[in-house]
């Protein structure tokens, strides 16, 4: 098929599957893979192939990008004792297990070994489109273990690679391997998000500044394949440190923006990924003699309970190790169940397998490349049509703690700033050259947000009390809705000749003041619109500074942050106009 019909055909498949989903109560990403399963039984469409770069190199960097974009990085810090070994040796241990399994149904080592590094790692877009009903902090933990742990992957796969081509494979060798993809995907990610940020730091105009947010990840990827290091880890580190100063590098228009078009074309790409995966199984399934077919879905099976019991012991094994200070020694048994099942697999391992040469061959019917393709591209579909429901069900059964800590940080921080603002309105006002009757107006205004917030923190409060005591309880009264935004509507001004307004209450626009004994450049609404707007993004300006400062202390989160920020932002392009590109 040609590319434009490609394009069509998979943009038609994205629209079906996220019209269904939301009908049929399961999960987008398992309805797509069901799609192009079911487009597989079509020759001309199984024939669609995906090519390991088009995943290495245009899906995986923006994905990878968007989800270090979103990740909490207070999160990443407060629980790398769990990061890193699930990252590392959790990868390690899943791979040599699955290669382990694989023998025993006839496979040679080597080939093995290249299908355990292909299935090892959890996939980061698969977690994040399968994983949102995980509480938040399991999520984010989870989030963090698979952006960094394809690393790993790759450098299993170029160690097992190394083996299955014949070539001398070392300690020293290894050991180089290891360190090279390491530090040199870091290194390339540091150095192209601090080149980035100079940049960015300079630009003013909306459409730079996303472009140049566009090609970070690809650059990082590349640099890092310059230096053979790992392209995915290059772009984690980039992502991670531009989610940190983008809110000092970027603007308030271009954020905006790319909170629109980011995760629409990250949608995008995943979907379509999703329905590419369905086709390529029917693809492997049709490729492979019919005589094997029955062996290697056994070897599948296999591969993926192997894969879940590591996961689940690794838990368990390392659990003193991995707990954070202050912890139950042991964690909860239906949470580890729970992580257990949210360890998808995806876009990562069907790369990896699909990179594997044609080239590579050995002794016995499960050699070679068309064997590691099948058993990834099945472990994948059982990944998805399997786990995902599973994991629904598992949730409700494991009853894990709500987490409100994420609501509770957003009303302090709103609090907060807030109250900053107010404290600092005077000298805003002097430093802007604002009259008092605006000033007022905005100290009333920001008065009644303050109380707004309060009344709302009181009356969650009472709702979670509610809840404990199983008991209706009804909402404090205030003085006005604590559900949404409070809006004074002044009193209608009469018109000098005394007329009576248009229907609906409106009153006619009359000209208030027509003598030239007034001075009308004091009291002109343009003026005092000008004096307002000075004094709202001065004031927006100040609850950014407390809001950031916030986020440097550690006292609310990275999202919390983002969440608030994308209201100032909202706000601030209201004020500056649509058509402001600075």
């Amino acid at each position: 098929m040609e590319g434009l019909e490609v394009t069509v055909l998979l943009g038609l498949a994205v629209l079906v599957g996220t019209a269904l989903a939301p009908r049929l109560r399961v999960a987008t990403p398992v309805v797509l893979v069901v799609i192009g399963l079911l487009l597989g039984f079509v020759p001309a469409l199984r024939e669609i192939q995906l090519p390991p770069e088009t995943v290495l190199l245009l899906f995986l960097p923006v994905m990878l990008f968007w989800e270090s974009l979103t990740t909490s990085i207070r999160a990443i810090r407060r629980s790398l004792r769990y990061i890193v070994p699930m990252s590392t040796l959790l990868v390690v241990a899943s791979a040599v297990a699955v290669a382990w399994i694989a023998t025993l149904f006839g496979m040679p080592w080597s080939t093995a070994l290249l299908l355990g590094a292909a299935v090892a790692p959890p996939d980061a877009t698969a977690v994040a489109a399968l994983g949102r009903l995980l509480p938040e902090k399991m999520f984010m933990k989870l989030k963090a273990e698979s952006l960094t742990n394809d690393g790993t992957a790759l450098v299993l796969y170029a160690i097992a690679l190394s083996v299955a081509l014949g070539e001398t494979v070392t300690p020293w060798s290894i050991t180089g391997t290891v360190l090279l993809s390491y530090l040199g995907g870091a290194a390339a990610g540091i150095a192209v998000a601090a080149v980035a940020a100079a940049f960015l730091r300079r630009a003013h105009r909306t459409i730079v500044i996303n472009v140049t947010l566009l090609l970070i990840p690809f650059t990082a990827f590349l640099v890092a394949e310059f230096l053979h290091a790992s392209g995915v880890l290059a772009v984690v580190f980039a992502g991670l440190i531009i989610a940190w100063m983008l809110p000092r590098i970027t603007t308030a228009a271009s954020r905006r923006q790319s909170s629109v078009a980011w995760p629409f074309g990250v949608y995008l790409l995943n979907g379509a990924l999703f329905v590419l995966i369905g086709l390529e199984v029917q693809y492997v399934i049709h490729d492979i003699p019919g005589r094997l077919v029955g062996l290697l879905l056994a070897v599948t099976v296999a591969a993926w309970a192997v894969l879940l019991v590591v996961r689940y012991l690794f838990q368990l094994v390392f659990a003193p190790f991995s707990r954070p200070p202050g912890a139950p020694l042991f964690g909860r048994h239906r949470a580890r169940v729970v992580n257990t099942l949210a360890g998808f697999r995806g876009a990562v391992s069907l790369a990896i397998a699909l990179s594997v040469p044609a080239t590579v061959t050995g002794a016995g019917d499960l050699s070679g490349r068309d064997a590691i393709v099948f058993v990834t591209a099945g472990v994948i579909l059982l990944s998805l049509l399997v786990q995902g429901p599973l994991l629904q069900v598992a949730l409700r059964w494991a009853r894990l703690p709500a987490d409100a800590s994420a609501e509770d940080e957003y009303e302090l921080a709103q609090r907060t700033i807030s109250g900053a603002a107010l404290a600092a309105l005077d000298d805003l006002a002097v430093e802007h050259g604002v009259s008092d009757e605006v000033r007022d107006r905005a100290r009333r205004e920001g008065y009644e947000r303050l109380e707004l917030a309060n009344a709302r923190a009181y009356a969650r409060q009472h709702v979670d009390e509610a809840a404990d005591a199983a008991a209706p309880v009804a909402p404090p009264a205030t003085s006005f809705e604590a559900s949404g935004p409070v809006f004074a509507v002044p009193d209608p001004v009469p018109s000098p000749s005394g007329s009576p307004s248009p229907p609906g209450g409106v009153p006619a626009l009359q000209m208030i003041a027509e003598s030239d004994d007034i001075d009308l450049t004091q009291r002109s609404p343009l003026r005092r619109y000008e004096e307002a707007s000075r004094l709202k993004l001065a004031i927006l300006d100040r609850e950014r500074e407390v809001l950031l400062r916030m986020r440097r202390e550690g006292t609310i989160d990275d999202l919390v942050v983002r969440r608030i920020e994308r209201h100032l932002d909202l706000e601030e392009v209201r004020v500056r106009g649509i058509d402001q590109d600075d």
